[in-house]
């Protein structure tokens, strides 16, 4: 629908592709790895009826954006969301992160502050770390990090389809709660994704939020599902409200990673509850 140049590569720009839908308060939805814009479906029809501005954006690398071989850190990712916010002159926002996405929510808070904010929401968060640790034995270390970058080497679609497994918990909620064909779409996603931008991806999820996060001063809502397999709770969604005891905290049972998908009822009540809530003054 759009895009916004935030770069350049040699020779080619580095063009973020985003869609801008409806009107009233505007919501960012910042969509996880190695996925794009489109995994929000679920909830961007509510997020409209509902009667919000609803802009999604694909991350450099992802989607319908440009495939640069740099930029993938959350420095570099959270300028790109400022240059979207600026370029569209978007104030009174909601940032909606998931996953990878929480990361650049926090980074962007951490360098860029909250004027143009009215709220912010993380659902599965990255933040305040999944660096493995004495506070998060459950996270990930070097070692990890390396193992999935050799996996995307040596066979990224073999890789994609283990990772969709256990975004999804395909082992209980095939059939029931996402159908083959949402299966196949979600894969589809991230075969279509740049390899480059696939294998630059998890050296971030070492990176430390703990100095951003404290930078949050609006309403908060954080979100995660008791069964996600890739970002524990323990170590992330109860971490995270014990470091901001004041945000609206709530566990989806049963959720797993990509619950928006799965669980996309119970997450879109959160969401749209605490939107209504904390909804700018006409």
């Amino acid at each position: 629908m759009g895009t916004v140049t935030v770069g350049q590569e040699n020779s080619t720009p580095i063009e973020l592709y985003y869609e801008d839908h409806g009107s009233g308060h505007p919501v960012v939805l910042l969509a996880g790895w190695p996925l794009d814009s489109r995994s929000w479906e679920p909830q961007v029809h509510p997020l409209l009826e509902a009667g919000h501005r609803v802009i999604a954006y694909d991350r450099r690398g992802f989607g319908r954006s440009s495939r640069p071989t740099e930029g993938y850190d959350f420095d570099a990712l959270a300028d790109d969301l400022h240059q979207l916010l600026t370029g569209l002159d978007l104030r009174e926002v909601t940032l909606i992160g998931f996953s990878l996405g929480t990361g650049e929510l926090a980074r962007y808070i951490g360098t860029h502050g909250t004027e143009r904010l009215k709220s912010c929401v993380f659902i599965e968060t990255l933040a305040p770390s999944f660096a493995k640790s004495a506070e998060n034995p459950e996270g990930v270390d070097q070692a990890g990090v390396t193992g999935v970058q050799q996996a995307i080497l040596d066979d990224r679609f073999a890789w994609l389809t283990g990772l969709v497994e256990n975004l999804l918990n395909l082992d209980d909620y095939l059939g029931k709660r996402v159908s083959e064909e949402t299966v196949r779409a979600l894969w589809n996603a991230g075969a279509e994704a740049s390899p480059w931008a696939t294998w630059a991806c998890p050296p971030g999820w070492l990176a430390d939020f703990g100095d951003d996060i404290t930078r949050i001063d609006i309403p908060t809502l954080i979100l995660h599902g008791t069964a996600d397999r890739i970002l524990p709770i323990n170590g992330q969604g109860r971490r995270l409200h014990a470091a901001l005891p004041a945000a609206r905290y709530a566990e989806i049972d049963g959720g797993p990673h990509v619950m928006g998908v799965t669980h996309a009822e119970e997450v879109n009540r959160e969401l749209l509850a605490f939107l209504r809530d904390t909804a700018p003054t006409p």
